[in-house]
């Protein structure tokens, strides 16, 4: 689905420009160190106002100050002099999230010569122990130079303390008071944990990736009766494709011809397969099951629903929560502070004590090691990262990290009645003859002859029920309408008409009973049609906008999770109210598309927390702007969905509770992931100041915080509602 960047606004706050960002694709940025590296350098450079770097997508999105433009060769040689490589977007999203082995990429190759090193000097060590501590400087040497390098260039761009600056200061301490092999091993284990940082930021960027595989790479377009093989990119809206059995949809479209079962759970992840047949649409990557279709495209390739999902899920995924700014807030004044600790650990005990200048060194260097941020970095993305991918495969599109944090402290959820709550089309609840006149299916035989041809809704679910309760309809002599108020004609030589209630009233008596059956039958929010044959009623056929399936369940997870859920409506009155009873929930009809925002800023000014809003349609654009959350049903329009910050692909009330039980999984999981990665930094910053703990224990502590918060983050992506 389309996605543009939109200024939310509401009374108090006032409209702003929309600026659309420019996406870089880098590849070899693969943890919060880079982000941080890329995103100093970038802000350096003339026009060029807000960066934001993700090691998740390995991309980076630029805006230029309002009338002026990016400079993208200046931009491009930047990223590139820090050692990560631009990928051309013409490569397409395959180049930037292709799989390359592990013990293929530069980190690989290096972690593989670093540890052949390491091991060789051991045995050169027992084996010649004359030699010294030679074959450790050599190990040591081999494996910082690249590390002393992507030091150097960000230096170079005005950042100084990044984690490999601490790292080369460390080691080549390290060396300097004569502790080679502790160097070599810290070395070592810094790769290691490099290379470990690129697997979990590659897998995330696989479990989206991965969509764009869902559609066919080729299509059987339809030209002049005949199929020909062309690729699925090169279709274009107005064509028409055959889709054979077994076939994935190559686009969305419209069927044109014939009918067929559709697995849908590609794309919105529901199990159960769709019935479609000619005059609905389908969407690209969703499969075939038993029926040859022509469909005739309705989107281009780059715009089809996998294109936009996959879009959407990766601006999504850049875009920050506010947790995670304040933890990189948090690493940048982090940084130098420790490195001002370090130093104080190097200098004053040798001043105030008998401790010795090398003993002081070491730790303050072992300080350093410990001290690098990488956990405490990679703690909050990665989650959040994979709270989102786990969305995407669900149907549940959520519009980035912020959204996606706010969604779990939601308290009350207003709710549009048509297309939300309800199927949003009407259906026949009741047929009924008047006494003798006629038996049921007699009304509804009658009554769908009068119908035919007309796409009026109260008669296309005449229609569509007399159908499928297989009535023979017959045929319609002298159609005609009837001012607003119904349709008359000749069916089998008889006169009929199908009025409403009030249009009855007119020219024919009726009885107390049967005035009571109406106004019953209209207090429930039922629209009514007299079938009527020379001004004597012969029976009455019941039409509503039914709730839809999963509505009170959907509504019950909604009250279980503690949120409040209201019903507006710009429906009359009535029907709201009868629906609500329906479903146990409070209503308020009659509405107008501001009165709706209007309802929400109430809401939220009484404090009554975080307020969310459901809808589907372009009335219900402004307070799904209003609203801290606005969430669109998958079926509801452009407008709707762009405006909303989530959407749901599957069009279920039950997704809402969980979009907000995936949110406070999501949150909790940061909240483990911190708690571990500031515990393991605590405990080990304590012991190293003290001495208890050198150096590789160190770099070790650090690396195993890094892979054990990255490993639980990962935990997420095997979440089930």
């Amino acid at each position: 689905m389309s996605h543009t960047t939109t200024v939310k606004t509401t009374q108090d706050k006032p409209p702003q420009a929309t600026i659309t960002p420019t996406t870089l694709r880098v590849q070899g940025m693969d943890c919060g160190g880079c982000e941080r590296k890329v995103e100093a350098a970038l802000k350096r450079l003339n026009h060029v106002e807000e960066v934001s770097a993700s090691s998740v997508n390995g991309s980076v999105r630029l805006t230029a100050p309002p009338g002026q433009t990016l400079p993208h060769s200046e931009i491009e040689s930047t990223i590139t002099a820090l050692g990560y490589q631009v990928i051309d977007e013409s490569a397409g999203t395959a180049e930037a999230t292709k799989h390359t082995p592990w013990w293929k990429t530069p980190k690989g190759r290096l972690v593989l010569v670093s540890g052949v090193l390491l091991a060789l000097a051991w045995a050169l060590k027992f084996a010649w122990p004359s030699l010294g501590t030679w074959p450790f400087v050599a190990a040591t040497v081999v494996g910082l130079v690249p590390i002393i390098q992507r030091a150097g260039q960000a230096l170079k761009m005005g950042n100084p303390f990044t984690i490999e600056m601490l790292m080369s200061i460390a080691a080549l301490g390290a060396l300097a008071i004569n502790a080679a092999a502790e160097a070599a091993v810290v070395v070592f284990l810094f790769a290691v944990g490099e290379l470990l940082e690129g697997v979990a930021a590659a897998q995330a960027r696989r479990s989206i990736s991965a969509l764009s595989k869902l559609t066919p790479s080729t299509a059987w377009l339809l030209e002049q009766g005949v199929a020909q093989e062309v690729a699925a990119a090169s279709l274009v809206p107005g064509q028409r494709v055959q889709v054979r059995p077994g076939d994935r949809l190559p686009c969305d479209g419209q069927i044109i011809a014939g009918h067929s079962s559709i697995d849908e759970s590609p794309v919105n992840g529901e199990s159960v397969p769709s019935e479609r047949g000619e005059g609905e649409g389908v969407f690209a990557g969703t499969i075939n099951l038993d029926g040859v279709l022509e469909v005739e495209v309705t989107k281009s390739a780059e715009n089809n629903t996998i294109a936009r999902v996959i879009k959407l899920v990766e601006e999504a995924q850049a875009a920050k929560a506010p947790v995670a700014r304040f933890i990189d807030r948090f690493a940048f004044y982090y940084m130098p502070a420790v490195v001002g600790v370090a130093l104080l650990v190097a200098i004053a005990p040798p001043l105030v004590s008998t401790m010795l200048w090398s003993e002081s060194i070491y730790r303050a260097l072992a300080l350093l090691l410990i001290a690098c941020p990488c956990a405490l970095v990679i703690s909050t993305p990665a989650a959040i990262a994979a709270g989102l991918s786990v969305g995407a495969r669900h149907g549940l599109l959520i519009k980035g990290g912020a959204v996606l944090e706010q969604l779990g402290k939601l308290k009350r959820v207003a709710l549009d009645k048509t297309g939300t709550l309800t199927a949003g089309k009407p259906t026949v609840t009741d047929v009924e003859s008047h006494h003798d006149s006629a038996d049921a299916s007699e009304v509804l035989r009658l009554a769908a002859a009068l119908e035919q041809g007309s796409s009026h809704p109260l008669a296309v679910a005449i229609s569509e029920h007399a159908q499928q309760q297989g009535v023979a309809i017959p045929t319609v002599q002298a159609a005609h309408a009837l001012a607003g108020q119904g349709v008359a004609g000749q069916v089998a030589g008889r006169d009929l008409m199908l009025v409403s209630p009030r249009y009855l009233q007119r020219f024919a008596h009726q009885s107390s009973r049967w005035e009571a059956r109406i106004a019953a039958l209209e207090n429930e929010g039922k629209s009514l049609a007299v079938l009527v044959e020379n001004q004597r009623p012969l029976g009455l056929i019941a039409v509503r906008d039914v709730p839809r399936e999963d509505a009170r369940q959907g509504l019950q997870a909604l009250k279980r999770l503690g949120v409040q859920a209201v019903m507006l409506s710009g429906d009359n009155a009535r029907t709201v109210a009868a629906i609500g009873e329906q479903l146990g929930i409070e209503s308020e009809g009659q509405l107008m598309p501001e009165d709706k925002a209007q309802r929400v800023r109430e809401w939220q000014a009484q404090g009554l927390g975080p307020v969310g809003k459901v809808g589907d349609g372009i009335n219900d654009a402004p307070a799904l702007a209003a609203a801290e959350v606005g969430i669109a049903m998958g079926s509801g329009t452009d407008v709707a969905l762009e405006t909303a910050d989530a959407a749901l692909l599957k069009n279920r009330v039950g997704g809402i509770a969980e979009m907000i039980m995936l949110s406070q999984a999501t949150m909790r999981n940061v909240k483990t992931n911190v708690a571990l990665a500031l515990g393991f930094k605590a405990l080990f910053l304590i012991s190293t100041v003290l001495g208890i703990t050198g150096m590789w224990v160190a770099v070790m502590a650090d690396t195993g915080a890094t892979v054990l918060v990255t490993l639980n983050a990962m935990r997420l992506l095997r979440y089930r509602f």
